[in-house]
Protein backbone atom coordinates (compact mmCIF):
# COMPACT_ATOMS: atom_id res chain seq x y z
CA UNK A 1 0.00 0.00 0.00
CA UNK A 2 1.51 3.76 -0.97
CA UNK A 3 2.21 5.53 1.94
CA UNK A 4 2.89 9.30 0.94
CA UNK A 5 0.85 11.98 1.08
CA UNK A 6 0.91 13.52 -2.25
CA UNK A 7 2.16 12.26 -5.51
CA UNK A 8 3.25 13.76 -8.64
CA UNK A 9 1.73 14.03 -12.14
CA UNK A 10 4.71 11.51 -13.54
CA UNK A 11 4.44 9.05 -10.62
CA UNK A 12 0.79 8.76 -11.01
CA UNK A 13 1.46 7.70 -14.62
CA UNK A 14 3.96 4.88 -13.16
CA UNK A 15 1.27 3.82 -10.93
CA UNK A 16 -1.49 3.62 -13.14
CA UNK A 17 0.71 1.45 -15.32
CA UNK A 18 2.26 -0.57 -12.42
CA UNK A 19 -1.61 -1.18 -11.61
CA UNK A 20 -2.67 -2.19 -14.85
CA UNK A 21 0.34 -4.98 -14.34
CA UNK A 22 -1.35 -5.74 -11.02
CA UNK A 23 1.53 -4.68 -9.19
CA UNK A 24 -0.65 -1.78 -7.56
CA UNK A 25 -3.66 -1.48 -5.83
CA UNK A 26 -5.33 2.46 -5.84
CA UNK A 27 -8.63 3.97 -6.49
CA UNK A 28 -8.16 7.09 -8.33
CA UNK A 29 -11.14 9.54 -8.03
CA UNK A 30 -12.01 12.83 -9.70
CA UNK A 31 -13.36 15.38 -7.85
CA UNK A 32 -14.04 17.89 -10.17
CA UNK A 33 -17.33 18.60 -12.13
CA UNK A 34 -19.19 16.66 -14.80
CA UNK A 35 -18.43 18.98 -17.14
CA UNK A 36 -14.89 19.34 -16.57
CA UNK A 37 -14.50 15.36 -16.52
CA UNK A 38 -16.27 15.39 -19.94
CA UNK A 39 -13.41 17.88 -21.59
CA UNK A 40 -10.89 15.29 -20.50
CA UNK A 41 -10.02 12.82 -17.87
CA UNK A 42 -6.87 10.39 -16.90
CA UNK A 43 -7.09 7.20 -18.42
CA UNK A 44 -7.28 4.75 -15.42
CA UNK A 45 -9.84 7.21 -13.32
CA UNK A 46 -12.04 4.90 -11.09
CA UNK A 47 -14.72 7.46 -9.85
CA UNK A 48 -16.16 11.44 -10.65
CA UNK A 49 -16.89 12.42 -7.62
CA UNK A 50 -17.30 15.86 -7.88
CA UNK A 51 -16.97 18.56 -5.33
CA UNK A 52 -20.35 20.10 -5.75
CA UNK A 53 -21.39 16.88 -4.35
CA UNK A 54 -19.45 16.06 -1.27
CA UNK A 55 -21.89 16.02 0.98
CA UNK A 56 -23.76 13.32 -1.10
CA UNK A 57 -20.83 10.66 -1.42
CA UNK A 58 -18.20 11.38 1.02
CA UNK A 59 -19.46 9.27 3.82
CA UNK A 60 -19.92 6.49 1.69
CA UNK A 61 -16.78 6.35 0.05
CA UNK A 62 -15.52 6.98 3.21
CA UNK A 63 -16.77 4.31 4.65
CA UNK A 64 -15.99 1.61 1.81
CA UNK A 65 -12.62 2.79 1.21
CA UNK A 66 -11.14 2.26 4.55
CA UNK A 67 -8.68 -0.80 4.06
CA UNK A 68 -7.86 1.33 0.58
CA UNK A 69 -5.69 3.24 -0.68
CA UNK A 70 -7.49 6.28 -2.84
CA UNK A 71 -5.91 8.62 -4.88
CA UNK A 72 -7.37 12.08 -5.14
CA UNK A 73 -7.16 14.24 -8.75
CA UNK A 74 -8.89 17.26 -9.88
CA UNK A 75 -7.82 20.53 -12.69
CA UNK A 76 -4.73 21.68 -10.13
CA UNK A 77 -4.62 19.51 -7.20
CA UNK A 78 -5.97 22.17 -4.83
CA UNK A 79 -9.75 21.25 -4.75
CA UNK A 80 -8.33 17.03 -4.86
CA UNK A 81 -5.95 18.35 -1.46
CA UNK A 82 -9.05 19.72 0.37
CA UNK A 83 -10.95 16.48 0.07
CA UNK A 84 -7.78 14.60 1.10
CA UNK A 85 -7.50 16.60 3.78
CA UNK A 86 -11.22 15.80 4.80
CA UNK A 87 -10.57 12.24 4.80
CA UNK A 88 -7.27 12.50 6.95
CA UNK A 89 -8.84 14.90 9.55
CA UNK A 90 -11.31 11.96 9.63
CA UNK A 91 -8.79 8.94 9.82
CA UNK A 92 -8.60 7.56 7.08
CA UNK A 93 -5.15 6.60 6.53
CA UNK A 94 -4.46 5.86 3.16
CA UNK A 95 -5.49 8.80 0.57
CA UNK A 96 -3.08 10.84 -1.15
CA UNK A 97 -3.13 14.00 -3.61
CA UNK A 98 -2.69 14.03 -7.25
CA UNK A 99 -0.25 17.68 -7.15
CA UNK A 100 -1.01 19.66 -10.04
CA UNK A 101 -4.12 17.86 -11.16
CA UNK A 102 -4.82 16.97 -14.61
CA UNK A 103 -2.87 20.13 -16.14
CA UNK A 104 0.06 18.71 -15.21
CA UNK A 105 -0.55 15.28 -16.79
CA UNK A 106 1.40 14.10 -19.40
CA UNK A 107 -0.44 10.51 -19.44
CA UNK A 108 -2.95 9.35 -21.80
CA UNK A 109 -6.43 11.52 -21.37
CA UNK A 110 -9.82 10.05 -22.38
CA UNK A 111 -12.51 11.99 -23.65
Amino acid sequence: MLQKNSITSKELESLLKARERGEEDFILVDVREQIEYDMGHIKGVDMLKPTSDFSNWAQTLFDQTQDKTIIFTCRTGSRSAQVQMIFKRNGHQHVINHDGGIVTYLGEIEK
